[in-house]
Formats: C-alpha cells, structure tokens, sequence
C-alpha cells in the first residue's frame, strides 16, 4: 500500500486542503464531467495554453492530447508534485508551475487560459478581481482568437451541502460559509467582473448538473470540505459528520441507496475586448 501524502494548502486563497490521493478516489468526476467546457475551449495543436488550477493535472493532460502546448499552473505543491508524475509517465507531455491564481507572473504568453472547478477557490471580489486581471495580461492582445474558457460552482452550487453545514456547525460556533472560503457567483455578477477586467463575453450560463457520488456524501464531505470539519476536534468532528449526513440523507440520497450532490455550474466563454 503506497503511503498518504501529507495534505496540502489549497489551490488559492481558502480554508481548504487537498489531499491527492483522497481527491484521485473521491474527486476524479471534476476532470471527467469537463468534456463540455473542454469543447467550448476548442484547443488547438500548436496553441499555447495556460490552465488555471490544474490539481493533479488529468485534465491538463487530456487538453496537452490534442497537441496544444500546455502550461499548468496551481498553488498546491501536492496537486502539482502529482501532476509532474502525470507528465512524466503519459505521452501527452506538459509542463506546470506554482502560482497563485491572484498573481500570475505571465504577460501575452498565452492563446488561451482554461479553468475548471477552480475560480470559486478563490475568495471574494478583489480576489476574482486580481485574478481576471492576471488572466487578461497573460493573454496575446495580437491575436484574435485569444480567450478564457472556464467552469466554476455557480449560484446555488452545492446548496442543500452547504446549508446542513451551516445548521450542524452553528452550535460549535463555526460560519460554515466562511470557513469553505467558496465563491458562487451568478451569470450576472459574473459577467460585470469579467467586463470590468477587459473581456467581451461571448456566452455565460449557469447550468444545474446533479453529481453521482459514487463513494458516498462521507467521502465528498472529508474530500471537499475538511478545512471546515478540521476545525473541529476530533470526537465533535466524526458527531458533526454524522449528522449532516443524516440530515442530507432524505433529500440528496436515493431509495437505493446513491448519493448525488447539487452542483450548479457557472461556464463562459470571454475573449480580449
């Protein structure tokens, strides 16, 4: 049996940390429900492209496939020793970088910048601010194909989860909201920050999209959401675990027995105004 690794801080700026192998088993369906956000990008071989949040880099690799030239950039040294590995052993080669999404070091270096479930890691306004001015200058002004293609939670993402939190942990005097750190955005809000950093928008939608979770919401929970659990010593911790999971039960389990989460998605399409 291979050993854990230590988990590390997260991608951005958050309360969460990331744990691969946890992630790998309990998160793998974040890089195999992109293929819709995947064809929106349209890469192309040749094209160099900077994917924003990369993780553990299953997604840079099937984006390198298609013969763009990838750079993948991320804040977690665990996600991004992990997705070296990645690009050492596959044949779609890539290269990765550690970088805070709130300071990217690039300027016009990019045709493109691609994020997947990663901006919503980033907190507040002048968080998602610094970060789209940072994507802008990394873009070629010259060329007008440049775009930033991404998916993100959205408004309403994860809602009944978040609200058992926010129930069960208010005893133990912990903002669950704060404490995940996530940001959700509607299409709206969205589209004036975007606007605001220099992008014409060329779609935006939020789209429901119900998740199996095929290892159970106890699994998700302690993959998704430890840097609020964490807080929590561990008997008040394995308690407050229970009980959300009993109070989610009637509503996000079936009568078989699965589980499935209440994502909603927030994906667009910008381009260089």
């Amino acid at each position: 049996m291979t050993t854990t690794p230590p988990a590390d801080t997260a991608s951005f700026k958050t309360g969460q940390t990331w744990n691969t192998e946890a992630y790998a088993a309990n998160g793998r369906f974040v890089a195999t429900l992109a293929s819709e956000v995947v064809a929106l990008l349209a890469p192309q071989s040749g094209e160099q492209i900077l994917d924003l949040g990369c993780g553990d880099g299953a997604l840079t690799e099937q984006l390198a496939a298609t013969g763009a030239i990838l750079t993948g950039v991320d804040a977690s040294a665990t996600m991004l020793e992990a997705a070296r590995q990645r690009s050492l052993h596959s044949s779609a080669k890539f290269v990765v970088e550690q970088h805070n999404a709130t300071a990217l070091p690039y300027h016009e270096q990019f045709d493109a910048v691609f994020s997947n479930a990663a901006l919503h890691w980033i907190t507040g306004i002048s968080g998602q601010q610094a970060t789209l001015a940072g994507v802008h200058r990394a873009l070629r002004s010259k060329n007008p194909q440049a775009r930033f293609v991404a998916e993100m939670g959205g408004h309403g993402n994860i809602a009944a989860i978040r609200t058992a939190l926010q129930a069960i942990l208010a005893p133990f005097h912990i903002d669950a909201e704060a404490a995940a750190a996530s940001f959700f955005p509607s299409p709206a809000l969205y589209r004036r920050l975007l606007e605001s950093a220099g992008f014409t928008i060329q779609s935006i939608e939020l789209i429901p999209r119900p998740t199996p979770l095929p290892n159970g919401m106890e699994s998700w929970l302690n993959t998704f959401r430890n840097g609020v659990l964490d807080r929590l010593n561990p008997h008040d911790r394995a308690a407050a675990l229970a009980d959300t999971i009993a109070l989610l039960e009637p509503i996000l389990r079936d009568a078989d027995g699965n589980w499935t989460a209440d994502y909603v998605r927030l994906r667009f399409h910008a381009t260089l105004r």
